[in-house]
Formats: C-alpha cells, sequence, structure tokens
C-alpha cells in the first residue's frame, strides 16, 4: 500500500510540474550581430512570446572593442547591414512618438537604450513588452527590421537619434525556423 501510495504521489508531483512549466514560451524570432567595420560577430539577440501574450527579447553582446563602455542600441526601419549599417536608415517609430528613453512618457517602439559593457566588452539586456509582434504586415512587426549597436550613447533627447554616435554594429531580425 505505501508503494501505491509513493507511486500514486510521485505521479501527481510530476504531472502538476509539468503543467506548471512555461512551455509557451517560444523562441520567434533572431539576429545576429556582427561589427560594421570587419563582420566579425559581436553578440545575437533572441525574441520570445510569451503566454501573457508579450514578447522578450534577450540581447548579448561580446565586442572587445568597446569593453568598459556605454553602447545604445536601436531598432532601425530596414534590415539591410549595408554601408556600415546606414542602409538600415532611421530609427523604427511605428507609433510616431519622440525618441527617448524606453519606458518614458514617449520613446520608439526602437528605443532599446544604453547599454554598459563589462571590461571585456560584454554585456545582456532582456526587455519585455507588448509594442512588437512578428504578424507579417502588422506596423508593429519586429520582422525584417535591422538592429543598430552605436558606437557612444543615447542623450534620450536629441531628436530623432539620440545623438548616440556611429553605427559600429548592425543585426537583421529575422522569423526563427
Amino acid at each position: 500500500m505505501k508503494k501505491y501510495l509513493m507511486f500514486t504521489g510521485l505521479g501527481l508531483a510530476f504531472a502538476f510540474a509539468s503543467c506548471t512549466s512555461s512551455t509557451t514560451d517560444k523562441e520567434v524570432a533572431k539576429a545576429s550581430l556582427n561589427a560594421t567595420e570587419n563582420n566579425a560577430s559581436i553578440g545575437s539577440v533572441k525574441f520570445y512570446n510569451l503566454a501573457d501574450g508579450k514578447m522578450k527579447m534577450d540581447l548579448e553582446i561580446e565586442y572587445a572593442a568597446k569593453a568598459d563602455s556605454t553602447v545604445a542600441v536601436h531598432f532601425h526601419e530596414h534590415g539591410d547591414c549595408g554601408n556600415m549599417g546606414e542602409n538600415a536608415h532611421g530609427h523604427w517609430n511605428p507609433t510616431n512618438e519622440p525618441h527617448g528613453k524606453w519606458g518614458g512618457a514617449s520613446y520608439h517602439s526602437g528605443d532599446i537604450g544604453n547599454i554598459q559593457l563589462d571590461n571585456k566588452g560584454k554585456a545582456t539586456l532582456s526587455v519585455t513588452t507588448d509594442r512588437w509582434n512578428i504578424t507579417e504586415g502588422d506596423v508593429n512587426s519586429i520582422i525584417g527590421r535591422g538592429i543598430i549597436v552605436h558606437g557612444g550613447t543615447d542623450d534620450y533627447t536629441t531628436q530623432p537619434t539620440g545623438n548616440s554616435g556611429p553605427r559600429v554594429g548592425c543585426g537583421v531580425i529575422e522569423a526563427s525556423k
């Protein structure tokens, strides 16, 4: 009888654990970041659809040339990293708001912000929002947008770019397969 109760308890515990695990956080898009100067890999970005309907971005940068500095990251209109990232054009701004700080009174949906790199040039950032999606043809879709790593910091004031400096890294957001 004790074995029966033990196996029943283990079975219920397993069933409960599998029901509460987050299997709906699915990677839906990604981008590889490369230096605009020499096309060397400097990081990656992954996007996940969350169970609550929001989207999460996990950004990782590993850029030794910018160690111990702060860089700005923005989504840009076009997924074209040619011409040292200039082909990505301006900031992606589907809501036609002034440039600003993420989470402030007003900001572009692509205003990711400043990221402090450590003494090895490494940093991570996670952002969760309901401003983005991957729906084809939707104005808020991130698919096909460029991600630009700037060589300077965003002042969150200068319009429309934040005076963030040159484009030192670039990637294109693509749907995950």
